[in-house]
């Protein structure tokens, strides 16, 4: 397995006020796959990702992530294990508003040891004829594939997704799903999408369910769809 999550546990709080945002959760998942991970608002889906991603740290269990134990890494080892391995999109963009989409894009590649190519990178994800835009002069469709190209383009070997749909409206988001989906096969990257969107779960080669911070479905999907057959 390329991921492999055990027994991880993740709580805020104390007392009355604990929160077991992970409670012993086990999850494991195959390189090049697209997982999609389900779950409502506190049941752990965001806490998951950001410990798939190095943002925080685990009380205890361990993930590791290809040769990489992440709960074994010291703080600066963390910081490099996101800036090489990982590629992270978010739902609010998160572009820097005075660079263009191409500077959007450089800035990430520049500290990056083995980026993809720009040009190409920026034509796959139709952004060929807005590169010289900045972000105010793009619609939500257009910033979004903006930040994919950017978290793409250091070619990380996990790429994870928050509800980065959420604030699209349906032919946005088919259009940046349908892109995730070619990036998937062209490049073999592992997605890991996090999302409240029943229906996107259709396009995953792996669909999980997360509730009150446990596991309670981890299973291949055998009915998957093409991105333009989703109901979204």
């Amino acid at each position: 397995m390329f991921i492999e999550v055990k027994d991880a546990v993740k709580e805020y709080g104390e007392g009355e006020s604990l929160i077991k945002a992970m409670d012993k959760v086990n999850f494991s998942g195959q390189k090049g796959e697209i997982t999609v991970i389900l779950g409502p608002s506190g049941s752990g889906k965001s806490t998951l990702l950001n410990m798939l991603g190095g943002i925080d740290r685990l009380d205890s269990g361990e993930i590791r992530i290809g040769d990489t134990l992440l709960s074994g890494l010291k703080k600066n080892e963390l910081t490099d294990y996101r800036r090489n391995h990982v590629g992270f999109v978010f739902q609010s963009y998160n572009l820097i508003p005075d660079l263009t989409v191409r500077e959007n894009v450089e800035v990430v590649a520049d500290i990056s040891k083995q980026p993809l190519d720009i040009d190409e990178l920026i034509e796959m994800l139709d952004l060929t004829k807005h590169s010289h835009k900045f972000p105010k002069e793009l619609s939500g469709g257009q910033q979004q594939r903006c930040a994919i190209a950017r978290a793409l383009v250091k070619n990380p070997d996990i790429l994870l997704c928050d509800e980065l749909t959420g604030a699209l409206d349906s032919k946005s988001s088919r259009d940046v799903l349908r892109m995730l989906s070619k990036i998937n096969k062209e490049y073999k990257t592992t997605i890991i999408i996090i999302t409240h969107n029943e229906a996107i779960s259709a396009m995953a080669d792996r669909i999980v369910r997360i509730h009150d911070g446990r596991i309670v479905c981890n299973d291949i999907n055998t009915a998957k769809l093409d991105v333009d057959k989703l109901e979204i």
